[in-house]
């Protein structure tokens, strides 16, 4: 883990303790995934949040769950404008939680279907394991202002994804090497075909 000031070392250690609280209630995370916690779940956040420290513009995590990498860009960035998209009532409350807990009051919560919420504008968009790439492009598409960059992190299918969602868009990508054998795609230049 990259050098990190002793503010957001402690904010990382309590969203990890908060997770770990409400976990056994509304399923968070995979239970056996806790035992390696910063590795499996914080490393691919933090990774994103070195990439994406200098583009400007408002955040939105799209399908936030347990907050990854939502809260997570939101500790280090505490000052930038994040909105965590979830569906799901539980999720949002412990997402509440943590925004109050942690002291993140540029951060908040949309506690809605991320087709049913009105487009955000947002400069940067991010999602982790929501949905296959041309399908989850659709929910960027809607959200993502013009000029935006969308972080999505993918698994080690991410090529055959790019290759299927290319047959409906047009876009630019890079990919850089995420934690476990993920894939963090940046993507602008996003168009229907």
């Amino acid at each position: 883990m990259m050098d990190v000031s002793r503010e957001t070392a402690e904010r990382l250690s309590h969203f990890e303790a908060l997770v770990q609280k409400w976990n056994s209630q509304i399923n968070l995370v995979a239970p056996d995934s806790l035992v390696d916690f910063r590795q499996r779940h914080l490393a691919d956040g933090i990774l994103l949040s070195e990439l994406a420290c200098d583009q400007p513009g408002n955040w939105a995590d799209l399908g936030s769950g347990g907050g990854f990498p939502g809260i997570i860009i939101s500790i280090f960035q505490p000052g930038r404008p994040l909105s965590l998209v979830e569906s799901d009532g539980r999720k949002s409350a412990f997402l509440r939680t943590a925004i109050r807990e942690l002291g993140l009051g540029a951060t908040r919560v949309v506690n809605d279907r991320i087709e049913a919420v009105s487009p955000l504008m947002a400069g940067n968009i991010s999602a982790r394991a929501l949905a296959p790439l041309p399908r989850l492009l659709a929910y960027v598409d809607r959200h993502l202002s013009p000029n935006g960059t969308a972080w999505l992190i993918k698994g080690r299918r991410w090529e055959a994804e790019v290759d299927e969602a290319r047959k409906m868009w047009n876009f630019n990508h890079i990919a850089h090497a995420g934690a476990n054998g993920t894939t963090i795609l940046q993507v602008d230049g996003l168009q229907r075909a």
